[in-house]
């Protein structure tokens, strides 16, 4: 299994992009895989600092796929803002990250980590009481995640 990742500058260059380029590339890459899942997220916050698509320090991302009960998602929200981030931000190893909106109460939080057990020094301990400090069984209908380590030569 393979995750992209891309980052847009804004709206508008990702629709010129679908509109010129896209047929063209995906025509191209035709037969080299057997599933393929494409979800536009929105951008709504940072995690710890001002978010840059910048992969060179960082050998790990962890993506967290959230889909959220509709009469829960302004808490869902909240709380990934007043408990979640300011966790990962205290956390050695943590480098930067990002809270992404979908349409459908669905949300991206990806983060960013120097190494696999930098990461691993954060959820050791924590995700369990933060889990029950953010109230997020009540938030998540649905949650799918992974760790992924990063491969320098698919950074473009």
């Amino acid at each position: 299994m393979a995750h992209v990742f891309a980052f847009w500058e804004n709206r508008v260059f990702y629709d010129s992009f679908m509109a010129r380029a896209h047929d063209g590339l995906a025509a191209e890459q035709s037969g080299t895989y057997s599933g393929i899942q494409v979800k536009l997220f929105e951008h709504r916050f940072d995690v710890k600092t001002g978010f840059e698509p910048r992969f060179t320090d960082a050998d790990v991302v962890r993506v967290a796929h959230s889909k959220v009960r509709e009469d829960r998602v302004e808490h869902f929200a909240l709380m990934q803002e007043r408990v979640w981030n300011p966790a990962m931000a205290g956390s050695p190893g943590m480098l930067r990250g990002v809270f992404g909106e979908a349409p459908g109460q669905e949300f991206l939080v990806l983060s960013m980590w120097q190494s696999s057990a930098e990461r691993g020094k954060y959820r050791a301990g924590s995700i369990e009481r933060l889990a029950q400090r953010a109230q997020t069984e009540d938030d998540v209908a649905e949650l799918a995640g992974d760790v992924v380590q990063l491969e320098p030569s698919w950074t473009v």
